[in-house]
């Protein structure tokens, strides 16, 4: 079973409770309006707080908010995988937004051309309702959770 570990970062914007999700790079994802939780796989000998810590800055650019970590607790996703998921409140310039994690396809297909592309190509702040239509289905579970703690 594979485990990723990610962070789930939360503001309080115009009296409503926001998150911040990435929009997942390369030509699939280009015209599609689905988005993610920042996360990724926990390597060899790694903790999930700190592959979720590591994660947070290579798929954002962004440093780590300081403040008491939440924990979302863990769901599947499909039937080998496993995703941990933290929150922390925090805020941020999105313009400084630089995914450090890229993955090569041959793009064209059958082109024999391989191509980089990031592993997000952007990041946005979404209300708790908003992240529920555009996050991958798997994913909600971990919105819910968040905006339970709090009276929105």
């Amino acid at each position: 079973m594979k485990i990723s570990a990610g962070l789930l970062v939360y503001r309080r914007g115009d009296e409503r409770l926001e998150v911040l999700l990435t929009h997942p790079g390369g030509p699939f994802w280009a015209g599609k309006d689905t988005w993610s939780i920042p996360k990724g796989e926990v390597e060899s000998g790694e903790t999930k707080q700190d592959a979720m810590k590591r994660e947070f800055c290579e798929e954002t650019g962004f440093e780590v908010p300081v403040g008491e970590l939440l924990n979302l607790g863990q769901a599947k996703q499909g039937k080998d995988k496993i995703n941990y998921i933290w929150a922390v409140a925090g805020d941020t310039d999105l313009s400084r937004f630089k995914c450090r994690s890229t993955f090569t396809l041959e793009w064209p297909p059958k082109s024999n051309k391989l191509l980089e592309f990031p592993e997000n190509d952007r990041a946005a702040w979404f209300s708790i309702e908003m992240a529920k239509e555009k996050l991958f289905k798997y994913q909600i579970v971990f919105v819910d959770r968040l905006a339970d703690t709090f009276v929105i």
